[in-house]
């Protein structure tokens, strides 16, 4: 069992990690003229960002205390969270359907990628949707399953 301190540490690393993961996809992206390729690339690139801030997210959670939400910071939060919950839901269908119809299997290996980023969005917005119509404080543990549940790898290499 690794203590708090080599924990925050351990996602400290991490954040270094993810962020020479993305120097280096960038640093290729200048010399590739393949779209297929760079977009998927820069996918890679943009969840190693996203991963970075998730670690220090988590780095956070550990070693202060978040400020809590006032009531208009909340009742924005929800609106959001709503609005985007809804806006997932009509990718997803719309996704499905183009799917569905789409014979080239490049293109369908892109579309099922982004398919999966939008089904795992949609289950983490619930997730965030629960906590906050909940209206109660958001435990510790609470926030490591929103932050960790839905997310592959882990922040592992290859995710």
């Amino acid at each position: 069992m690794l203590s708090k301190e080599e924990t925050i540490k351990f996602f400290e690393k991490q954040v270094f990690l993810e962020n020479k993961i993305v120097k280096s996809i960038n640093k290729a992206l200048v010399k590739i003229r393949n779209p297929v390729v760079k977009g998927v690339l820069k996918g890679i690139s943009l969840d190693s960002v996203k991963h970075g801030e998730m670690y220090k997210a988590a780095v956070e959670l550990l070693s202060t205390v978040p400020p809590a939400l006032t009531q208009r910071e909340f009742d924005e939060l929800l609106k959001f969270v709503k609005k985007h919950i809804a806006d997932e839901e009509r990718a997803i269908l719309s996704m499905e359907e183009v799917m569905s119809h789409v014979k080239d299997e490049k293109v369908k290996l892109l579309l099922e990628a982004i398919f999966s980023d939008e089904q795992r969005h949609h289950k983490l917005l619930n997730s965030v949707m629960e906590i906050l119509v909940q209206k109660e404080t958001i435990s510790e543990e609470d926030w490591w399953d929103i932050l960790w549940k839905n997310v592959p790898f882990h922040g592992a290499p290859g995710g």
